[in-house]
């Protein structure tokens, strides 16, 4: 047996180890083989084996099947909701497309309605236009033969004003009283040679 002698003597400490004297000549040493720590023995390669085939047929015939019809229903769920997700994309992309030729459809009806409007505006503006010039060249012809009466009955006036004048200034230059026909011939050709 190992003795082992610890002295304190201040702040260093020391320790002896002695060990016994064997005696060598009668008494032979015999040292007993433990377990290896290695090398498994004969009942735990049994338990190991035993619980890893149990575990192993419950994998395959009932925890395996059923991660398996979990793993396929999940599957199938993501499958199908693919499948919904195209069909609802498809649906979406017919509706726009629908939605896009309607629009089209009504810009087109639109324009029409637009160019027929303004042709009908065109139209009716044109015809209230040449009313209006119509009207308008009434009024003017009137008004032409107003002033046209208006003139001829101020050259009446105005011929005879000149001839009333003419007739007392050759009356005063000649001292004798000009003969009226003749003042009005001659005042009728000064004032048509004035007019042209």
């Amino acid at each position: 047996m190992l003795t082992a002698v610890v002295t304190h003597a201040g702040a260093l400490g020391e320790a002896r180890v002695v060990l016994p004297h064997q005696e060598t000549g009668t008494e032979a040493s015999t040292v007993k083989d433990g377990p290896s720590p290695i090398a498994p023995e004969l009942k735990e390669l049994a338990w190991g084996a035993g619980s890893f085939i149990v575990f192993a047929l419950l994998m395959r015939f009932f925890l395996f099947p059923r991660l398996k019809a979990g793993m396929d229903a999940r599957y199938a769920l993501i499958r199908s909701g693919h499948d919904g997700a195209e069909k609802a994309r498809a649906s979406a992309q017919a509706e726009v497309a629908a939605y896009r030729s309607q629009l089209a459809e009504l810009k087109a009806e639109a324009a029409q309605r637009v160019d027929a409007a303004r042709q009908q505006l065109e139209t009716e503006r044109a015809a209230r236009l040449a009313e209006v010039n119509a009207g308008i060249a009434v009024k003017r012809a009137a008004a032409a033969e107003q002033a046209a009466a208006a003139r001829a009955a101020a050259r009446d006036q105005v011929a005879a004003a000149v001839a009333s004048v003419a007739g007392r200034a050759t009356e005063l230059a000649i001292g004798a009283k000009p003969d009226a026909a003749s003042v009005d011939q001659v005042v009728a050709g000064v004032l048509g040679a004035v007019a042209q």
